[in-house]
């Protein structure tokens, strides 16, 4: 298995609670609606908790501020996910980016493949 990341900042006119409904409520079953044509295996939100929370976590470390929050996406493989590029893959990537831009700052918004090495406890 492989992941997608994608590690959110929101649009600025947005508040964190406009940012997570919409991304909750909205986006969410649109993403699980492509999922099979994509071949999303699993498809993960995790909402930051409010700035608050970590901001004296950030300040210790030298940290830049958070983010709104991160998506994770399950492939089979990396191979399996970049494939996926017949005619229904490509609308449904195009449906994705375009409610994307409603609703995420896409310039400040970081997304990359990654491995999963699970370490605690040991597999």
């Amino acid at each position: 298995m492989v992941k997608l990341i994608f590690c959110l900042h929101r649009r600025p006119e947005l508040s964190r609670e406009q940012f997570q409904a919409y991304w909750r409520d909205k986006h969410a079953p649109l993403v699980a609606s492509f999922a099979p044509v994509l071949g999303i295996r699993r498809y993960v939100q995790c909402h930051t908790l409010d700035e608050a929370s970590f901001a004296a976590m950030t300040a210790s470390r030298g940290s830049l501020p958070g983010y709104d929050g991160v998506a994770e996406l399950w492939f089979d493989s990396l191979e399996q996910c970049l494939a996926a590029r017949g005619q229904d893959a490509r609308e449904a990537g195009r449906a994705l980016l375009e409610d994307e831009r409603r609703f995420i700052d896409l310039s400040r918004s970081p997304l990359f493949f990654a491995d999963e090495l699970p370490v605690h406890p040991k597999p």
